[in-house]
């Protein structure tokens, strides 16, 4: 992905499009998901600090990081499966790595229940995660709030900062790309936003 960012005149056959979109989109929606068990993970550590180490042991960490692993493949597959269904023209070009929304406008078909499809998936991918993460941090904020003494707010808020900045940034690009109306895409704001949060964001990580 990133030497066809670089190099825009790079062809790509249909299989390895293809195979970029699976990795894309199995990390990306299972990122979505580790970002909203890292919010868990904030809610036990701060609103039940005594049964933390308990509830959130190494076999409950697996559990999550597999499950939301799992979750990014199955999606994956079913996106894929979704869009390389398709007849695309011969010799088409696309303007961006293989996303989904570039390539369905490529297809010579009707893509209506595709773009539904894609929907669906971007509902249960970004709203529900967002929601749950959001949740957490209700709960989390009002038992800060509750927190006695000024120092021990500011460090509770500062075990929560750099989570909810990659939070942030990653839904936040994620649903501007994934749940705004097929008439509302611009091909090149979209790309840019895209190549934020799968590559400036990854980079990111660390640092923050």
């Amino acid at each position: 992905m990133l030497s066809g960012l670089l190099s825009p005149h790079q062809p790509i056959s249909i299989q390895g499009c293809a195979t970029q979109l699976f990795f894309y989109l199995t990390f990306g929606i299972s990122n979505c998901f580790l970002l909203t068990a890292m919010g868990y993970d904030r809610y036990m550590a701060i609103c039940n600090p005594l049964r933390y180490s308990v509830i959130m042991g190494k076999e409950a960490c697996m559990h999550l990081a597999s499950g939301s692993l799992g979750i990014g493949l199955g999606m994956a597959i079913v996106q894929v499966t979704s869009v390389f269904g398709l007849p695309f023209c011969d010799g088409f070009v696309i303007s961006h790595f293989c996303d989904v929304r570039p390539l369905l406008k490529l297809a010579c078909t009707d893509t209506t229940v595709n773009e539904i499809v894609n929907f669906v998936v971007s509902v249960c991918v970004l709203v529900l995660p967002m929601g749950l993460v959001f949740i957490s941090y209700i709960l989390i904020i009002s038992t800060i709030l509750k927190i006695a003494s000024a120092e021990g707010r500011k460090k509770a808020f500062a075990t929560c900062a750099s989570h909810l900045t990659v939070v942030i940034v990653h839904y936040g690009c994620a649903s501007i790309i994934y749940l705004k109306s097929k008439s509302q895409s611009s091909l090149g704001r979209d790309r840019l936003i895209s190549v934020t949060y799968t590559v400036i964001t990854p980079l990111l990580n660390p640092v923050v």
